[in-house]
């Protein structure tokens, strides 16, 4: 009886310092907000991406034109790779999360380990010799009073110091089930992005094979291009010269077409040789969005070595899709020094898009696109995509018009 007594009295001292510690530590506050705020924001865009690919797909179903449809069909594909791109972000998210989790609680277990295998020590002595022997025992029912006061005060103890611990196991246990299920869902985005990938591939291969017929004019522009891209000084007297020239396309393209010689020249009259009216339209272009998902590095106005920034700068993921902007008429797309691969887009009323930092571009001289239209892909290697709006030359914030 002393001797289940004295194992009992120690059982007390581990209650006391071993199951009655500090709660656990939090995590890192920082890593866990910034890792929550790209959970939101991948889910965000995950969403924004469906809705986009769904509208394009109604829009093709409906088109009539097959070039349109074609193009359409296209930027819904792109759409739907960024919603795959999207949803790698948000379980890997899902997954940091869970392991960091995971790996903060097995800490905290670790630290409780030497008071629990003392506390089960004890336990497995009390195990040896039931309670109603113990009772039994020759010995001083003084001791056997004592006895069952102090298992009577102990026994609460241990359920109740041991709640905490028993509800951490079953939070460890949940947190490996979080991140089973995150694993599983990654590796399906990773199968879906593959396979729209390899859909858009072939749809982009139709379409080069569709428009090598109306090939002479996109050369004839794009070396025109080219040669501009050559006597530029910078990317800006770049874009402006590609502006004068869009400015000038759209003039010639509203004089009115050669009229046929009347029967009676004699008779003829001089026709009213009126200018062509300067258009008048300053809506900005609509529905706009963002080249890519990802996170904003640099922002708008923000200072650099060359002054201010002239647009955004975003980090996306290795390989992302990049997608246009707007609707509009490619007037530049290539290598431009110093900024990797470029597009310039030019939308009506005097706006252009400027794309760089792409590792490839998809895209033609001449080529019209819709919204969500694919231009190409980000590095593999540090991947950073920048987009700039401008309204006659002048730089824009291009977050003023994104829907």
């Amino acid at each position: 009886m002393r001797k289940a007594l004295v194992v009992l009295a120690g059982v007390v001292p581990v209650l006391a310092l071993g199951l009655g510690a500090a709660p656990p530590d939090a995590p890192d506050p920082n890593t866990t907000i910034q890792t929550r705020a790209a959970l939101r924001r991948a889910v965000a865009e995950s969403r924004a991406a469906a809705e986009r690919s769904a509208r394009l797909e109604r829009d093709a179903e409906t088109a009539r034109d097959v070039a349109a449809r074609t193009a359409t069909e296209a930027a819904a594909l792109a759409a739907r790779i960024q919603q795959a791109e999207a949803g790698i972000a948000a379980a890997e998210a899902r997954l940091s999360l869970a392991t960091r989790e995971r790996a903060i609680l097995r800490e905290q277990l670790g630290r409780e380990q030497e008071p629990v295998v003392h506390l089960t020590a004890a336990l497995q002595q009390f195990s040896r010799r039931p309670l109603a022997l113990s009772a039994l025992r020759p010995g001083s029912v003084k001791d056997a009073v004592y006895l069952r006061a102090m298992l009577d005060t102990t026994v609460p103890q241990i359920r109740g110091k041991t709640s905490s611990l028993r509800s951490r196991i079953a939070q460890s246990r949940r947190l490996r089930e979080q991140a089973l299920a995150a694993s599983g869902q990654l590796r399906a985005e990773q199968t879906r992005l593959s396979q729209r990938r390899s859909e858009l591939a072939a749809l982009e291969s139709q379409q080069r094979l569709a428009s090598r017929e109306a090939s002479g004019t996109a050369n004839r522009e794009a070396e025109r291009a080219l040669a501009l891209a050559e006597q530029a000084r910078d990317l800006n007297s770049l874009v402006t010269e590609l502006d004068r020239a869009g400015d000038l396309r759209q003039r010639l393209a509203a004089l009115p077409g050669p009229e046929l010689r009347p029967a009676e020249p004699e008779n003829a009259q001089l026709a009213d040789a009126r200018p062509v009216p300067e258009p008048t339209g300053t809506a900005a272009p609509a529905p706009y969005l963002l080249p890519v998902t990802g996170r904003t590095v640099l922002g708008f106005g923000a200072p650099t070595d060359a002054g201010s920034s002239n647009g955004l700068t975003l980090a996306p993921r290795a390989g992302a899709q990049v997608v246009a902007p707007a609707a509009g008429r490619v007037a530049f797309a290539g290598p431009y020094r110093g900024y990797g691969q470029i597009v310039i887009i030019a939308h009506p009323n005097g706006w252009t898009s400027l794309v760089t930092g792409l590792a490839r571009t998809d895209v033609s001289i001449g080529e019209q696109l819709v919204a969500g239209s694919p231009l190409g892909i980000a590095a593999q290697a540090r991947p950073e995509i920048t987009l700039e709006l401008r309204r006659d030359g002048a730089p824009v914030n291009p977050l003023r018009f994104v829907g």
